[in-house]
C-alpha cells in the first residue's frame, strides 16, 4: 500500500511595494527554520533575483532557472540548488521578467507554481517548507504564488506610508480565495526595519493591524545594517551575524511560523 508523501507548508511572502525587506525575510526565515532542522526550498520569483544573489549565487552564471520551469516545462529538480545557509534554491535570472507575458496568454497560468510543487511531490522529493519570495507587483507570478500557498505573510516597514498598498493586496488575496485557492489564509503582517524607541513605528503598526484586521507576527524586525552586510557575503544574517537581535528576531519569527503550521495542519 502506498503512503502519501507528507505534504509541505507553502508560505507566499507577498508585498507588492518595495523595500519592506522581503527578500531579507525569505532568506532569513528559511535560514531560521533549517537551523531547527527542517527541510526548506526558497523560490525566487522576482526578476532582480534579489534573493538568488543574496544566497551566494550570480544569477548571470545561470544557464537555466525559475523562468524555464514555469514556461518550458523543465523539471525544477533540475533547477534547484543547494546552499550554504542549509535551505534549497530555485533562482532565478532576468529572463523572468519574460515569464509574464509568456504566461499572460497561458490557460491555467494561476496554476503554474502549485503544478511545480505538485510536481516534485509527486517526484518524491519532500520540504517541510517552501517559501516563494514574491515579485513587487501584483502581476501573474504573485496570483500564481498565491494560488499555490496555504498562508501569505507581508513584511511591512512600519513607517506611515508604507501600508498604503497592503488594501489592495488583500484584495488580490480575496479575489484569489474567490477564484483559485480557496484555502488561502493571510498569516499576517510581519514588521520589518523597526525602531523600537519611537511611538510612531508602534502606532502604524496598530492602526494596520486595526484597519486590516490582520494579525501581527511577533517579533518585529529591528532595523540593523546587519542586514545590509548580509546580502554582500552571500549568506543571510544568520550566518554573518549570527548573534546579532536581527538574526535572534527572524529565529523567533521562524519558531512561531513553526507553531502556527502545526494549527493549520
Amino acid at each position: 500500500m502506498s503512503t502519501k508523501a507528507p505534504r509541505s507548508t507553502v508560505l507566499a511572502v507577498a508585498n507588492q511595494k518595495g523595500g519592506v525587506a522581503k527578500t531579507t525575510s525569505v532568506a532569513s526565515i528559511g535560514a531560521a527554520l533549517a537551523e531547527r532542522g527542517q527541510s526548506v526550498l526558497l523560490v525566487d520569483l522576482d526578476p532582480q533575483a534579489c534573493l538568488t544573489f543574496s544566497l551566494g549565487i550570480d544569477p548571470e552564471d545561470l544557464e537555466i532557472s525559475v523562468h524555464h520551469v514555469l514556461t518550458k516545462g523543465i523539471d525544477a529538480t533540475e533547477v534547484i540548488l543547494a546552499t550554504e545557509d542549509g535551505v534549497d534554491l530555485l533562482p532565478a535570472t532576468i529572463e523572468l521578467a519574460r515569464a509574464e507575458a509568456d504566461l499572460l496568454t497561458r490557460t491555467g497560468r494561476e496554476h503554474v507554481i502549485r503544478t511545480v510543487i505538485e510536481d516534485l511531490r509527486a517526484s518524491g522529493t519532500h520540504y517541510d517548507w517552501i517559501l516563494l519570495d514574491c515579485p513587487p507587483s501584483l502581476g501573474v507570478l504573485t496570483v500564481a504564488a498565491l494560488t499555490a500557498a496555504d498562508g501569505v505573510v507581508v513584511p511591512l516597514q512600519c513607517e506611515t506610508l508604507s501600508h498604503r498598498g497592503v488594501g489592495q493586496l488583500l484584495d488580490t488575496v480575496h479575489d484569489v480565495r474567490r477564484f483559485t485557492n480557496r484555502d488561502l489564509e493571510v498569516w499576517g503582517v510581519l514588521p520589518t526595519l523597526y525602531d523600537g524607541r519611537t511611538n510612531h513605528a508602534r502606532t502604524v503598526l496598530d492602526t494596520i493591524s486595526e484597519t486590516y484586521d490582520l494579525a501581527v507576527i511577533e517579533p518585529p524586525i529591528p532595523k540593523t545594517i546587519k542586514f545590509a552586510e548580509a546580502p554582500a557575503a552571500g549568506r543571510s544574517i544568520l550566518a554573518t551575524s549570527r548573534t546579532s537581535k536581527g538574526a535572534e528576531a527572524y529565529r523567533e519569527v521562524a519558531g512561531n511560523l513553526i507553531k502556527r503550521a502545526a494549527t493549520s495542519k
